[in-house]
């Protein structure tokens, strides 16, 4: 059983500070041979949750993205955490739904989670002194990555 290893990265909540985070995922998940499409869906979800934390947290004064990476055996999960306001996925917290809605329907942000929720195999989103949405995906087991 491989131990648990964390990488913690903390950076400015602007725009041009993603790529740094998208560049310590795919290094991480590299070495945890996971696949290119697997990769590339999970740097997808983590540049939407990070944009968020971007575009909403702090309302355009100065504050951090802290993004950590939580690795063991068979799955990665990111937590990428602001310490500004909260946005709220729904009033009644359901999941959001595409279902019956036009485009212009869908609530800000909305869109944004139902991607991350596509793309990963489990998303969590916690508001406690700012927002933490933590994404996980499962590495599938082959005869290579064995």
């Amino acid at each position: 059983m491989t131990k648990e290893r964390n990488v913690t990265l903390s950076v400015p909540a602007l725009p041009e500070y993603v790529d740094l985070v998208r560049l310590t995922l795919y290094g991480i998940a590299s070495k945890m041979k996971f696949t290119f499409e697997d990769i590339e869906d999970m740097k997808v979800a983590v540049s939407e949750a990070c944009n968020n934390a971007v575009l909403h947290a702090y309302g355009g004064d100065d504050g951090n993205v802290e993004v950590q990476f939580v690795t063991n055996a068979d799955e990665l999960s990111i937590t990428v955490r602001d310490f500004g306001r909260s946005f709220k996925i729904a009033e009644n917290q359901a999941t959001p739904s595409l279902h019956g809605k036009s485009i212009d329907e869908i609530q800000s942000g909305g869109l944004g989670l139902y991607l991350m929720q596509a793309l990963m195999d489990r998303v969590e989103v916690q508001h406690d002194g700012g927002t933490a949405v933590t994404l996980t995906k499962k590495r599938i087991k082959s005869e290579e990555t064995a």
